[in-house]
């Protein structure tokens, strides 16, 4: 079970970190933090270099999953970014990623769900520092799912206003 939890968190992880590599350094053909500010200021979210600053940092937290390093807050990164991602700009699309849809989302999401409730495994820096055996269970399982579903739903309902309609 260690060696696919530790598959998992560094394919996940740095996936995640590439992606978030992107908007935060402009890495791998990323437009940077100013290529995401405009991109989310287009989707109506407010204010739109905070909020790239934010995704950028959520999604960069696929390193520390990846290392195993405070596992829950790097799930939670992920969780909360693919919550946003899916209700903006996917779940219209529907279910396959052929179509835009929120399958690919979903997948990373639930990974890091199950990588908090299950933990790091014993390749990790949260093992080595003796801290996965308060870090992971069942509870931090759920509360991740749940604190990244509040967390999303506040970002959208508060930092983010109707796009203008596109003619």
């Amino acid at each position: 079970m260690d060696y696919g939890l530790l598959l998992l968190r560094v394919v996940v992880g740095l996936t995640m970190f590439a992606h978030g590599s992107q908007k935060l350094f402009g890495w791998f053909g990323g437009g940077g933090l100013s290529g995401t500010r405009g991109w989310l200021g287009g989707m109506g979210f407010r204010p739109p270099g905070l909020m790239a600053l934010a995704v950028a940092l959520a999604e960069s937290s696929g390193l520390i999953f990846a290392l195993g390093l405070l596992t829950p807050l790097g799930a939670l990164g992920i969780a909360s970014a693919m919550f946003v991602a899916i209700v903006t700009v996917h779940l219209s699309k529907g279910f396959f990623v052929g179509g835009g849809g929120f399958e690919y989302n979903l997948v990373l999401a639930t990974s890091a769900v199950a990588v908090a409730a299950t933990g790091p495994g014993r390749f990790s820096l949260d093992r080595a520092f003796h801290a996965d055996d308060n870090w992971s269970g069942l509870w931090w399982g759920v509360g991740v799912l749940v604190l990244a579903v509040v967390l999303g739903s506040t970002v959208l309902a508060v930092f983010r206003t109707a796009p203008a309609p596109q003619d």
